[in-house]
């Protein structure tokens, strides 16, 4: 395993997964519509984004922001009338960062079949402090083997994260080097 996928040390005290855990519900109406008539990605990102971040806050225990969101995947439309269940949990942790794991639901307000996946993303947050400078965070100590796996997943893309951005900052630095103004 690389250092860079090892889990950080810390002075905190962890806490388990399903403290922070949380679940966020909210219809769907009209005003959510994109030109399709169905509901417009954006919103459904916003509530993605807006369960996240309480989560990060409440495992973090003090403010955290939004620093990246990776793989925000649509699998179904959510349509107008549609309950949907927006659910986030803190996956891993780092020292001053948490990636925050989001499943998003949606059943009909007015049926009682059993709600569907819709989407799902990854959203890494930094906590901060009161001058918006990163602050530590808590370990997250993950309690089912569910919980391990995404522990396990969050490093790898942690790992990917850095090896895609060192691999870009690298191909800049060369080509400004070759004199590229781009």
């Amino acid at each position: 395993m690389t250092t860079q996928a090892q889990a950080p040390q810390h002075d905190l005290p962890g806490k388990p997964t399903a403290v922070s855990r949380t679940t966020l519900s909210h219809i769907m109406t009209g005003n959510d519509t994109n030109l399709l008539g169905t509901v417009h990605g954006g919103v459904i990102m916003k509530l993605v984004d807006d369960a996240a971040g309480a989560v990060a806050g409440r495992h973090s225990g003090g403010p955290a922001v939004t620093a990246s969101m990776d793989e925000m995947v649509f699998l179904e439309p959510v349509r107008v009338g549609d309950l949907v269940h927006v659910k986030a949990q803190v996956n891993w942790t780092g020292r001053t960062s948490m990636e925050v794991g989001v499943r998003v639901l949606a059943e009909r307000w007015n049926e009682s079949a059993p709600a569907t996946q819709v989407a799902s993303a990854y959203l890494v947050f930094t906590a901060v402090d009161e001058n918006g400078r990163p602050r530590p965070v808590p370990p997250v100590i993950p309690e089912t083997e569910r919980d391990k796996r995404r522990w396990q997943e969050a490093q790898i893309r942690r790992t990917h994260r850095l090896a895609r951005r060192r691999a870009i900052k690298e191909l800049r630095d060369r080509r400004a080097a070759e004199g590229f103004d781009d």
